[in-house]
């Protein structure tokens, strides 16, 4: 029987990631919109064909980033449906091998497990084909949802940043997550 090639670059028995396009602006526009009340006030992904352009071309583009959208496996309508994004923003090589997540579900998909799962799908990306070495995440103290996400993927909380990072018009507090290449493979 002949290998077929998959269609991501890793996947679990739920989900499956694969790279930004730009023709997945359409559908990523629509889901972004759809979760415009989940999403708010902590993230605020692209939504219009403009501002979509923009953010994928940066993560297409840029060596210092690396987009993941994360899709759905099964049977029927929702196979290959995006679900999510799992951004590695601020890549820095060299010595430091390290980049900073963010990341979000859309409404459709919120609650199910699939970005936990996706999660430790683009962490084994990062610390395997991409060679870094340390993934941070920096998430508001209120932002339980990805909290949880963090926790999930074995990332440890290293501290707290008062007035980190600018959102929504006010610089914001946030919790810094880690997680190490060493920290994965032991457990």
């Amino acid at each position: 029987m002949p290998h077929t090639a998959s269609r991501y670059l890793a996947e679990g028995p739920r989900t499956g990631i694969r790279h930004f396009t730009y023709e997945d602006g359409a559908e990523f526009i629509a889901r972004a919109r759809e979760s415009k009340d989940l999403h708010q006030p902590w993230l605020f992904p692209p939504t219009t064909d403009a501002a979509y352009a923009g953010y994928a071309g940066r993560l297409i583009e840029d060596r210092s980033k690396a987009g993941f959208l994360v899709c759905e496996k099964g049977a029927g309508e929702h196979d290959g449906a995006i679900a999510g994004f799992i951004n590695i923003n601020n890549i820095v090589e060299g010595g430091f091998q390290c980049g900073a997540l963010g990341y979000g579900a859309f409404v459709h998909a919120a609650g199910r497990g699939l970005m936990r799962e996706a999660m430790g799908l683009v962490v084994d990306h990062a610390f395997g084909p991409m060679r870094l070495h340390r993934l941070e995440i920096n998430v508001q103290p209120g932002n339980a949802a990805s909290i949880a996400v963090a926790r999930g993927a074995g990332f440890r909380l290293e501290g707290f940043s008062p007035n980190m990072i600018y959102i929504d018009g006010a610089w914001r507090d946030h919790e810094r997550w880690a997680i190490t290449a060493e920290m994965r493979t032991t457990g």
